[in-house]
């Protein structure tokens, strides 16, 4: 079975100019949140690499997703590709430049822009919920978004017209993202849409080696079941109990976001699966729950 180079796409980010034309006019006329609409739903978001850009079902899942809820206030986003301790905020100003944190792309996908509103009163309200425990809270002047963060906000508002701001992992630790998603709940009663951003399955490897395809789907298909029954416990020890999981992620950082979006449920039992699909040899599935 031969694999063809998921990198080498013949138009870059063209997919991305196609949703550019449908989707701006909806989303401009997209429902902005109200306090009349409740909470907003916290995310666990596939996020891809760049060429996500280049795939039209991907984007087109993710632009549907946020069309299904209010277009909210402000986001907060939790990437798998920003660790930082204590726990740390990306700079808030309007069209701080983002940051290319890649390799060996198409230099289109180094030209990329995403310049979301000034975010200073959002940043404020998360020193506050961050700190009330008497931590120290960096805010950095010249970190942008990652990518991580931004190619899923392209697809899903891509007039860049919420505020954004990314909080740093604070470990690779299931535990202390449990904790972080515990302290940002509060925000999603205020209009704030809450996500982890990291991939259901990130394995190099069987990118490289199909035969290690069942090692990835029997870890997705666990991950699932943990997650759709409100497990935390069972997500919290994937290392010792999932099927596949070192194979599926031999490191943490882009599972252990999904455990930032379990802390900031409510209810995790109402975990479900919005899309899921096979891409770049790994599982896209992302989920949201109240």
């Amino acid at each position: 079975m031969t694999i063809a180079d998921p990198w080498a796409q013949p138009t870059p980010a063209g997919a991305y100019d196609d949703l550019l034309a449908r989707a701006l006019p909806l989303t401009r006329r997209q429902k902005p949140w109200e306090p009349s609409d409740g909470r907003l739903p916290a995310l666990f978001v596939s996020h891809g690499a760049p060429p996500t850009l280049d795939e039209p079902q991907w984007l087109n899942d993710l632009f549907e997703w946020a069309q299904t809820m209010p277009k909210p206030r402000a986001i907060v986003i939790v990437s798998a590709h920003w660790e930082n301790a204590p726990a740390a905020i990306s700079a808030s100003a309007a069209g701080t430049p983002l940051v290319y944190d890649f390799g060996g792309f198409h230099p289109r996908y180094y030209t990329l822009r995403y310049d979301t509103p000034d975010a200073t009163d959002l940043a404020r309200r998360l020193a506050g919920v961050l700190g009330a425990q008497g931590q120290e809270v960096h805010q950095h002047t010249d970190r942008g978004l990652d990518h991580g963060a931004y190619i899923p906000l392209m697809a899903m508002y891509p007039d860049a017209d919420v505020p954004v701001l990314q909080v740093s992992m604070p470990s690779q630790d299931p535990a202390d993202l449990l904790r972080l998603g515990e302290r940002l709940r509060e925000l999603r009663d205020e209009g704030v849409l809450v996500i982890g951003s990291g991939f259901m399955t990130h394995s190099f490897a069987a990118m490289r080696d199909p035969r290690l395809f069942g090692h990835v789907d029997a870890f997705d298909t666990w991950a699932a079941e943990m997650a759709h029954a409100g497990d935390v416990d069972a997500l919290m020890g994937y290392l010792d109990r999932a099927p596949g999981a070192r194979i599926a992620h031999p490191t943490a950082d882009h599972y252990v976001p999904l455990l930032l979006t379990m802390g900031a449920a409510h209810d995790p039992s109402t975990t479900r699966t919005v899309f899921e699909r096979f891409v770049f040899s790994n599982h896209i599935r992302s989920f949201t729950v109240d």
